[in-house]
């Protein structure tokens, strides 16, 4: 059997839901790219793939769907990383697993429940430490429109009150 064919064969082998996952496949799986997994790592600390030999990450089945259950806050719900990671802190890892597998529900944050532009701005102002005082202005100016169109949309996607509500 040649290298490609026993390639082609390991495609289509499906592995059980126990089994390990590479970060390829759960890139794949998910269809976000590799580097965002590996960001989404040092933004929440409870991702805590396997690392063997040369650093190569496995996700457990769990891992899976904790990070299925943050990029559903994340896209599907709109939620801002600190408000996903406040989520994980009030709500715990297993609800967010569960939100992961489709067995649970939480509802997209209020304009209330989403960072101000202060909050977001100290954040960004933190990384961005060492750029000229001119390109900080700019930073925080953008960031401040950014928000504010945030909330502009924000009250579009709330659907109308009709009062037949019961």
């Amino acid at each position: 059997m040649s290298l490609a064919a026993s390639a082609d064969s390991r495609d289509m082998i499906e592995k059980s839901a126990t089994a390990f996952r590479t970060i390829k496949e759960v890139a794949d799986d998910l269809d976000v790219p590799q580097h965002v997994l590996r960001f989404w790592e040092t933004r929440f600390t409870q991702i805590r793939p396997v690392k063997r030999a040369g650093g190569r990450r496995y996700y457990r089945p769990d891992d899976v769907d904790l990070i299925k259950g943050i990029q559903r806050l994340l896209h599907g719900q709109g939620y801002t990383i600190k408000g996903a990671q406040r989520v994980l802190r009030e709500k715990g890892l297993r609800f967010v697993q569960r939100i992961g597998r489709g067995e649970a529900e939480i509802p997209a944050p209020s304009i209330q429940e989403v960072e101000g532009p202060d909050d977001v701005t100290s954040d960004v102002m933190d990384e961005a430490a060492g750029l000229p005082a001119s390109a900080l202005d700019a930073l925080e100016a953008a960031l401040i429109d950014l928000y504010a169109c945030r909330s502009v949309l924000e009250g579009l996607r709330a659907p109308p009150e009709t009062g037949d509500e019961f």
